[in-house]
């Protein structure tokens, strides 16, 4: 069955294990540390010991006494060997280890297997279970779960269903262990519906199978799903763990719904799970995504033990709410404990930076990963193209397209688009749109882009034409919306939206306030709207788009202590910007508003982000 496996993206075909035989294993300094053990068990007892505190040095001399011993012939010290190599994240000694052993057992097998899936060598795993295969011997409730992991990484849903279906003719589709791990590769591999059908069917569940459903609605997008089945959860008086609390608070970070994302921190603290990096990781994002920054620092101070991901969030929910000088200060404080940085990490510092126009210290930054041993991605490249267009520097921008190593993306020409529409430079625009015609398909946000920095020069015919694109490819425009949180619901407006209960209170409060803040000095700047309407519909157009009617509603809603938190889809619009800024200053309200980069906190006719965003 599964002989064809390697058909079609398998391409990566594994190293030959020749290459991994060439591997040396360092002799050993000194034997004194064995002299007082008498034998085999106990070398095993130690070399365990040496596994969980993760002492490659003195594992390395063990395994080398093995060596001169002749002990590394015995299947339970190449169990144990090939799993300490695991553990110390060097799989492919682990394979030459399995290699040299000249009697395998299946926990040999099972071992060798499992340290390649458990350090992300997917395609060298599967081909080592073909191998065991095709030697006559059977795959056990300990190989397949390995084995559907490596599949879940690749997201082969073809290698899935061979797999699942030589479990289910060797009689393991039964196992709680198995089923889980089928639960979340068909769900990793983007097959809910086969993955909820298998969990359904599963005569016995555990917290791995429940959390794996959840996790798999929440990859896919599928919320409310993720929601309901936890909800289940709960009734059935399921002991959920730490990453099920994860899984479910990212939901409510997704989707803003900081109400029902509070009641579920008050959940996790009494069941102790809230020290939890993994718990406090999405707590972080869950109150940062909901604008109340002070509610991100919180959780990240109490947890004790910090990952890297728990750093990566406070650095991104800084540079997210324009506390640059925090995200940098954080750095320098998770490296100075010791946690190394990753490709993430400077992500998050590059766009710092790009927010606040910091292009030196941008730029020191990209340099300093080379230091760390990480290559710039294209994400890195989009990022510094980005500080450059929106600091003015398009030329810049475009050596550094011209220079980088790799290909350009839609992420990178949407950079550059993007400080071309903020700098009304329309040649370099044309240039653009020309490399965007090569990519082929893109995104409809590309097209709107396009369409929007033409629109802004004058230029409609092209502006039509980059819309006519997106008709013709049947994308539509993303409509542009704004919501705000009132207790467990959830009022959702577009731009002129007429269809809320309370539209008259709505409207009417826009127009009181509309007065005042035109006494304050405010004119409404009509370029914004991008369509070719004259000068009174360009004045009601901008007026009522959806940030505003939202505002309105918390006005006219919440108590005058309470902040309003709006949250928008798409980029705020320069006019809203200014706008919004005189909304705050004329009602002495406390204004949140998050769009689809960063966000914006009106007080006293300020915003954070100082008009750099």
């Amino acid at each position: 069955m599964l002989q064809q496996l390697p058909k079609r993206p398998f391409q990566l075909p594994p190293p030959p294990l020749s290459a991994v035989n060439t591997l040396t294993i360092p002799p050993p300094q000194t034997d004194h540390i064995f002299e007082h053990t008498k034998d085999n068990k106990q070398l095993c007892d130690l070399l365990l010991s040496l596994t969980r505190s993760r002492s490659l040095p003195k594992g390395l001399q063990l395994h080398a006494h093995f060596i001169k011993s002749g002990l590394q012939s015995i299947p339970l010290v190449s169990h144990h060997l090939i799993n300490f190599y695991s553990k110390t994240q060097l799989p492919l000694h682990s394979l030459q280890v399995f290699d040299e052993s000249p009697h395998r057992s299946a926990t040999t097998w099972s071992s060798a297997i499992s340290s390649l899936a458990q350090n992300e060598l997917p395609l060298i795993a599967l081909e080592l279970f073909r191998r065991m295969l095709g030697e006559g011997l059977k795959a056990d409730d300990h190989i397949y779960p390995s084995v559907t992991k490596s599949i879940a990484i690749l997201g082969r849903i073809d290698a899935a269903r061979c797999v699942h279906g030589l479990v289910v003719k060797t009689g393991f589709e039964c196992g709680v262990f198995v089923g889980s791990s089928a639960i979340d590769m068909y769900a990793k591999c983007g097959e809910t519906r086969d993955a909820r059908k298998l969990f359904d069917e599963m005569p016995e569940k555990n917290v791995v199978s429940w959390t794996g459903m959840i996790a798999g609605y929440v990859l896919l997008g599928e919320d409310e799903e993720a929601l309901r089945l936890f909800k289940q959860a709960l009734v059935e008086d399921l002991d959920v763990n730490d990453f099920t609390f994860s899984c479910v608070v990212r939901v409510c970070g997704n989707s803003t719904l900081l109400e029902l994302g509070r009641q579920i921190h008050g959940l996790c603290f009494k069941t102790s799970f809230d020290s939890s990096s993994f718990v406090g990781t999405s707590l972080v994002s869950l109150y940062s995504r909901c604008g109340i920054i002070e509610g991100a620092y919180r959780v990240f101070k109490e947890i004790p033990i910090k990952n890297l991901g728990l750093w990566n969030a406070m650095l991104i929910a800084c540079a997210q709410h324009a506390q640059t000088d925090n995200a940098f200060a954080l750095f320098e404080q998770m490296v100075s404990v010791g946690v190394k940085p990753n490709f993430i990490t400077f992500l998050c510092l590059l766009y710092a930076c790009s927010h606040s126009g910091l292009v030196e210290k941008g730029k020191y930054y990209f340099e300093l990963m080379k230091e760390y041993g990480i290559e710039p991605g294209h994400q890195h490249y989009a990022s510094m193209v980005d500080l450059l267009g929106r600091a003015g520097k398009v030329q810049d921008a475009v050596l550094i397209i011209e220079k980088m190593p790799i290909k350009s993306t839609e992420s990178i020409w949407a950079a550059l688009l993007t400080g071309c529409r903020i700098h009304g430079n329309t040649e370099l625009a044309s240039f653009v749109a020309d490399k965007i015609s090569e990519l082929g398909n893109v995104g409809s946000g590309l097209h709107v882009l396009l369409s929007n920095a033409y629109a802004a020069a004058g230029r409609w015919e092209e502006a039509a034409r980059a819309r006519k694109m997106l008709r013709d490819q049947g994308i539509r425009k993303e409509t542009g919306l704004s919501w705000v949180e009132d207790g467990n619901k959830v009022h959702t407006f577009t731009s002129g939206d007429w269809s809320h209960m309370r539209t008259k209170e709505i409207y009417r409060k826009l127009e009181e306030l509309g007065e005042e803040m035109e006494r304050a000095g405010y004119v409404a700047d009509t370029s914004y709207v991008l369509k070719r309407v004259d000068g009174e519909e360009k004045n009601q157009t901008i007026r009522y788009h959806s940030e505003r009617i939202a505002i309105a509603f918390g006005l006219i809603t919440f108590p005058p202590e309470r902040p309003i938190r709006v949250m928008k889809n798409l980029r705020v619009c320069g006019d809203c910007h200014t706008a919004i800024k005189f909304m705050s200053k004329c009602s002495g309200r406390v204004i949140i508003v998050r769009d689809n980069n960063r966000f914006h906190r009106f007080e006293d006719g300020k915003c954070s982000c100082g008009d750099y965003w």
